[in-house]
């Protein structure tokens, strides 16, 4: 029958062991991780956007309809509104502009959108938080006039936080007072 102290050193030779083996599978672990390609850190796409080979799909391997909603999304999303100095009354062309993406949102009745409403320099924080507030209500009203539920558009503003410009004159102050759009939801 083994005597206290030979236990003893059986279970540190057995603890030594499970340690050796874990610290070198961590290891192994750390370097498959270092292996990992940016590709293969993206987000998890739904299958229907994998191409073939697991990958995101070729522009050849895309759909007709596929390719057409990419472009109709990329066309919602970098069009924006501008207003005038201090305004938030939408203009002529904003309404136009408003019109299109309505259209967009009609056929695509799954979108969901963000609009960000953003101000120039000039004034308080305050001040522009709650000016960029009414530009972005401004634009979600008049989309709900044209038939898109409510419930699909949300607003946030930035005030003069996230400038597109930053330049400090009439132009770049121009650019900045606008409404983005953001699909968040497909």
């Amino acid at each position: 029958m083994p005597n206290k102290r030979s236990m003893s050193c059986l279970v540190v030779l057995v603890l030594c062991a499970f340690s050796f083996l874990a610290s070198s599978c961590s290891k192994e672990v750390v370097k498959k991780e270092e292996a990992v390609t940016p590709q293969e850190t993206r987000p998890m796409e739904r299958p229907s956007q994998l191409g073939p080979s697991g990958g995101r799909p070729s522009e050849e391997s895309l759909t007709a309809e596929e390719r057409l909603r990419r472009e109709a999304e990329a066309a919602f999303v970098n069009q924006d509104i501008y207003f005038d100095f201090d305004k938030y009354d939408l203009t002529p062309r904003a309404r136009e502009i408003l019109a299109d993406k309505a259209h967009f949102m009609k056929r695509f009745p799954t979108v969901k959108v963000l609009i960000e409403g953003h101000c120039d320099e000039r004034g308080t924080s305050e001040y522009n938080l709650a000016l960029g507030e009414r530009r972005a209500n401004a634009a979600k009203q008049y989309l709900i006039h044209l038939g898109i539920a409510e419930n699909r558009i949300s607003t946030i503003s930035y005030g003069k936080e996230r400038p597109v410009d930053p330049g400090h004159n009439e132009a770049a102050w121009a650019k900045n007072r606008r409404a983005h759009f953001v699909i968040t939801s497909r």
